[in-house]
This record gives structure tokens, C-alpha cells and sequence, in this order.
């Protein structure tokens, strides 16, 4: 492996320090690039400013060999680098779902001046397609002895470390056979351990990103439709998900019924490729895509109306506890929390809202600081008239009926995820509802009829 490669990687966000962090763990000296002097700092002294399951050890592992660093300087980082990987954040514009480029507009500005040796500018950033061919031409404009490539990211929070390092396809939007063996170089022990990769042009590895999020996103609407359907018609879509993923054309994969996908990426990444195929005059071609970002945030509202069933119609003054604030296990990320949506619409409505969350609690709180937070799931739940599981956490997945009865008013429960047997809290004496079932008469009748059935012998065609 060409380890002699320096690489750079500007942008220390979350897509930033990961890639800086597993690129130095894969045995390259990395230099990571910030302008919050407060991040560097922070990062420099071993300390993750988000929470990502194994990231922190490694990142400590880079600096203690020596490996690894973080500065503000782009002077320094322009000496340094054979590669520089634009790692930075492309938010929605202000009142629109147009991706706002301006901080890879200003990594590009800032850096070219200060180049003068032959390197390679990769971009790992979700960019609107045409923003690599622009900026390509603005370096060959600038006369610098350099070159542009695309190589997007594919990072899933909580599962981050896996993915960098064992990626499942690396794709080089390339213009050169020397920017291909460059990315060749860099990527050597992942491509030696089976790593698939595929070369490109700038415009498809740019499409490459939003439309697997699409697709991605496409899927879990599909099944969360089926679940409105199973609700009117009386189905259990649990059990068509199940039927639907045995199909090999099909597969199970993201057809998980619940409360609908959220993040700082998915959504996000959607709505801007769906205003940026406008832009080109595609927007006939992705106009499905807009009913699927309806289904989806339609589960919110549906959590809320079943609080209000369980209500009796008014949550005013009811005490609520919310299971979850990440947008999902793994991670602190509460941007476009479908958990946290529901918990301020409840807010909205009157309710009294708890919240716990094993790892979001600090964003949460600066994200919604009007609702309460506590540090365990017992406080949470304590005197609850509703209980809401809300993100798929490991520990909310393993609580049985035992472990809150003694501690709620009422034994309603919300299974906004599909992670808990309803049979076992039905028998609990719990009115346990999840999205995507029909009547719990209904469900309950087909248990004891399935019971009854087995008992007599009776085989299910």
C-alpha cells in the first residue's frame, strides 16, 4: 500500500473526522482542516464532538502515533496534502431544499491559491449534480497544477468505522487515469480485502449518493403506505414486510414499518435532488419521490393521533414518556428526529413530554429545550399515561412489560418501531398499539384464534 501518500481532509464535521480518522487508522499520515479553532482544539486533545460507536479510540489512536493532527491553516494543509478531501456540509439553503454548496465553494476558494505542487482534489461532499465539472473548470482556470475527482461517501451513522474502512463500493467520478490510480492508491487495502470499485464520470458519481438515498428512502415509504393500508383494512404489516422481503427481487432491507427515516443526510439529501432535477427540467421524473416525503412525515402525525385515541381525543396535561431522540440507535444526530417531531408536536398539544434518549439527550436539549429530559428510562416513564418507543435502541428493544408496570399511571404503550412483542404485552394486561396494525380487537382475536388453531392441529395454508 502506498502509504506515503499525505492526505488532507477539509472539514472536520461528522464526514470529516471519520474519514480523517479511519484514513489515519489505514496507516496514511492525515492532516484534518477546520475553521472553528474551538473543534480543532477539541479534536486535537481526543475528544469526539458527536457520538459514533468506535470512532473514539481510533481517533486517539491516530494521534498518539503521530499519524493523525488537526490545524485551521489551509496554508498548512495546502504544503502538506498529495490529496485534499473536501469533507464539508451542504445544508439546505435557507427556506429552500436546495443544497446550499457555499462551504465547498469556500474550500475550493480557499485552498487553489495556495497549491503549487501536483495534487488531487477529491470530493466526498453531496453536491447537487454539475457542482464537480464547475469547480473542475475553476481550478483549470486558476492555472494549478491539480486535479479534480468525486468520490461520495456512502457513511451510515452508528455503523460509520465499518463502512470507511470496509466499504461495501468506493465510486471514482474520475477524469484521468491518474486521478483513478491516485484513489486506487489510497483505497489499496479496502480493494485488496474485495472492495468493489467503480470508476465514472463527475456527473454519475455526483448522482450517485442521492440517488441511492432515494431509493433507500423510496423503500421505507413503500412499506410505511402498506401500513396505512394494513391500519384501514385490518392487516398486520409486520407480516407483509416478512412476505414481501422473502422475494430474492425484493429483499427485507429497509422493510421495517415504523415512524419513517430521518437524519441530517437522507431527507435531506432527497428534497435537494428533487429541487435540483427541477432545475434541469427532470422534475416529471422524481415527482414520486414528493408523495414519498409526504408518507413518511404522515407516520409522525399518526404516532400523535394515537396518543390522542388513547386519550380519549385530549392529551392536555397528560404525562407522556418518549423512548428516543436520536433519529436512530447509534447515533446523537437529532436532526429531522421523527422521535423529537412527534414529542414537540405532543408539546404543541398540551401534553407533559419526558424524554430519554442513552446518548442524543444534549442535542436534544439544545435542539427542543422546552420539553423535559431525564437521564434514564424509569425516571421517564414514571406516572406515564403513554408510553412511546420511538427510536430502536438495544435497551428500549429488551424492556418487558415487568420492568414498567410498576411505574406508569396507565399501560398504554406506542410501538413506533415494531421492536416489541405485542403478544407478550397484550397478555400483560398492556393496550399496546404500533403503526401498520389493524384494530387491536382485531389483532388480538387473530392470536387467540392462531392459539386455538394450534391446539387442535390445525396447519395455517
Amino acid at each position: 500500500m502506498s502509504e506515503h501518500l499525505r492526505l488532507t481532509v477539509l472539514g472536520a464535521g461528522y464526514l470529516g473526522t471519520t474519514h480523517a480518522v479511519c484514513m489515519a487508522d489505514l496507516g496514511f499520515d492525515v492532516l484534518g482542516v477546520d475553521t472553528d479553532a474551538r473543534k480543532i482544539e477539541q479534536l486535537n486533545a481526543g475528544h469526539l464532538p458527536f457520538y459514533e460507536p468506535g470512532l473514539g479510540d481510533l481517533l486517539r489512536s491516530g494521534l498518539d502515533s503521530g499519524r493523525l493532527t488537526f490545524t485551521t491553516s489551509y496554508a498548512q494543509a495546502a504544503a502538506f496534502g498529495d490529496v485534499h478531501f473536501i469533507c464539508v456540509g451542504t445544508p439546505p439553503q435557507p427556506g429552500s431544499n436546495r443544497a446550499d454548496v457555499s462551504q465547498v465553494d469556500g474550500c475550493v476558494a480557499a485552498l487553489a491559491p495556495l497549491l503549487n505542487q501536483p495534487c488531487l482534489v477529491a470530493g466526498k461532499s453531496t453536491v447537487p449534480v454539475g457542482t464537480a465539472r464547475r469547480l473542475a473548470a475553476e481550478l483549470a482556470e486558476a492555472g494549478r497544477r491539480t486535479e479534480l475527482a468525486w468520490n461520495p461517501e456512502f457513511l451510515r451513522e452508528g455503523t460509520a468505522v465499518a463502512d470507511a474502512l470496509a466499504p461495501d463500493r468506493i465510486v471514482a467520478g474520475v477524469m484521468s487515469h491518474w486521478a483513478e490510480g491516485i484513489l486506487r492508491e489510497v483505497y489499496a487495502r479496502p480493494l485488496a480485502d474485495g472492495t468493489p470499485m467503480i470508476v465514472t464520470d463527475l456527473e454519475t458519481a455526483e448522482l450517485a449518493k442521492v440517488a441511492a438515498n432515494a431509493f433507500l428512502a423510496t423503500k421505507i415509504s413503500f412499506i410505511n403506505a402498506m401500513a396505512e393500508v394494513c391500519e384501514a383494512g385490518g392487516g398486520d404489516v409486520g407480516a407483509l414486510a416478512q412476505i414481501l422481503g422473502a422475494d430474492p427481487r425484493i429483499g427485507s432491507a429497509f422493510l421495517r414499518p415504523g415512524l419513517g427515516f430521518g437524519g441530517g443526510c437522507l431527507p435531506k439529501d432527497v428534497r435537494a435532488f428533487i429541487a435540483r432535477a427541477g432545475e434541469l427540467g427532470a422534475q416529471e421524473a422524481v415527482s414520486f419521490l414528493r408523495e414519498m416525503d409526504s408518507i413518511n412525515l404522515r407516520r409522525r402525525t399518526r404516532v400523535a393521533d394515537l396518543v390522542s385515541e388513547l386519550a380519549g381525543g385530549d392529551v392536555a396535561g397528560m404525562p407522556v414518556c418518549v423512548l428516543g431522540a436520536a433519529f436512530k440507535p447509534g447515533s446523537d444526530d437529532v436532526r429531522d428526529s421523527p422521535a423529537l417531531d412527534v414529542a414537540r408536536v405532543l408539546h404543541g398539544m398540551g401534553a407533559r413530554v419526558t424524554v430519554y434518549d442513552p446518548a442524543a439527550l444534549d442535542n436534544a436539549r439544545r435542539a427542543w429545550p422546552e420539553l423535559r429530559y431525564v437521564a434514564n428510562w424509569v425516571e421517564a416513564a414514571q406516572d406515564a399515561h403513554v408510553v412511546l418507543v420511538l427510536t430502536e435502541w438495544p435497551e428500549f428493544a429488551g424492556l418487558s412489560p415487568g420492568d414498567l408496570a410498576s411505574l406508569v399511571a396507565r399501560r398504554n404503550i406506542i410501538d413506533g418501531r415494531s421492536i416489541l412483542d405485542p403478544v407478550q404485552w397484550r397478555t400483560a394486561g398492556w393496550e399496546y398499539r404500533a403503526l401498520g396494525v389493524g384494530t387491536p380487537m382485531r389483532a388480538v382475536k387473530g392470536v387467540a384464534r392462531a392459539a386455538e388453531d394450534s391446539r387442535q392441529g390445525v396447519r395455517p395454508f
